[in-house]
């Protein structure tokens, strides 16, 4: 009598159709990953049940290196930053996810030459899983050192100039359009913008879409003077736009930080808002329901930015291949116009 064939072990890849993950997603399982989701290990674990997969166990030893940890870096060494709220609430965002593995989060702050070298040194020893980077100067060093780490890597925002392969960022041009047209709608003919640093593309984009809403009104941009996104900078823009342009009436500042110093120079000027000049802000932060009139503003759900990042490279972890995003802004109107 002939001896029965040995009935061949299932493969890795044969687990993973039968699950319907990719075999990258298969494998994290198997490795006990702790950034994998609850339905895709269930799916994971019930097809190496029904097939009867046996793995490799030196294989899997050998698979993967992981730390347990990600890291979130920053163009950023001022301690100021914590108490700055956009960041507060990405970071807030970017926890709310992480909390529902068992990775750790590392911050970096690295825009000093020391800042730098000890990111390369952690990248370079793997000491992360993946890393989330928010560094929007087009020349920062920052990008590079962290493209050329060969990790998993999610843009907050993008770099002027440049399209990271995965990013997360809001529309900044369209909403500056959609501010720039609520003031036109509202027949202010004379509007000036106070933007953010030019050398960002969110400053870029900003000022793009009020100078492109202005020209599709019929109208030349008005005037402009470039600011750093606090209220002492929209403060100070503020007084050189009225010293060009004293009858100016309308202002778009592309932040709320510089919005809330815009209107404290406004008012100590003797205008009054909205009647004599209307003000929009942008990004909603507390401060735009605390001005004095409340600021109409454009939201951009800067938790959301946190969260979907924080998604984005998980899902690179585990292999798969996300889609970037641009996530929607909207008009929040308030008393300043």
């Amino acid at each position: 009598m002939a001896a029965a064939t040995p009935r061949r072990q299932p493969t890795l890849d044969e687990v993973a159709e039968r699950a319907g993950v990719s075999r990258s997603a298969a494998s994290r399982v198997l490795n006990n990953a702790p950034y994998v989701s609850r339905p895709t290990r269930e799916a994971v674990e019930k097809a190496i049940k029904e097939l009867g997969y046996r793995p490799n166990r030196t294989a899997r030893a050998l698979a993967t290196r992981q730390t347990g940890i990600v890291a979130l870096a920053l163009s950023h060494d001022d301690p100021a930053l914590f108490a700055d709220p956009f960041f507060a609430q990405v970071i807030v965002g970017v926890s709310a996810v992480l909390e529902e593995t068992d990775l750790h989060l590392l911050l970096c702050l690295a825009s000093s030459g020391r800042g730098r070298s000890r990111l390369t040194n952690l990248l370079q020893a793997r000491g992360v899983d993946g890393i989330m980077l928010m560094a929007l100067h087009g020349d920062d060093p920052l990008t590079g050192i962290v493209d050329r780490a060969g990790l998993p890597v999610v843009h907050g925002g993008r770099p002027l100039h440049v399209e990271p392969q995965w990013y997360v960022d809001s529309d900044n041009l369209g909403g500056a359009r959609l501010a720039t047209e609520h003031l036109l709608a509202l027949g202010r003919t004379r509007i000036v913008t106070i933007t953010g640093q030019m050398a960002t593309q969110v400053g870029e984009a900003r000022h793009r879409g009020y100078r492109e809403a202005m020209i599709m009104a019929g109208r030349e941009p008005y005037g402009m003077a470039e600011s750093d996104f606090t209220e002492a900078g929209g403060a100070a823009a503020m007084k050189l736009l009225l010293d060009r342009h004293p009858d100016l009436d309308a202002v778009f500042a592309a932040s709320d930080k510089m919005a809330a110093g815009a209107l404290r120079v406004l008012s100590d000027a003797g205008r009054s808002v909205p009647a004599d000049v209307a003000v929009v802000g942008f990004d909603d932060l507390d401060v735009a329901a605390q001005t004095d009139p409340p600021l109409t503003t454009v939201h951009q759900s800067i938790q959301a930015l946190g969260r979907e990042m924080a998604r984005m490279l998980l899902a690179l972890i585990a292999g798969e291949s996300p889609t970037s995003l641009i996530l929607p802004t909207g008009l929040i109107r308030r008393g300043s116009a």
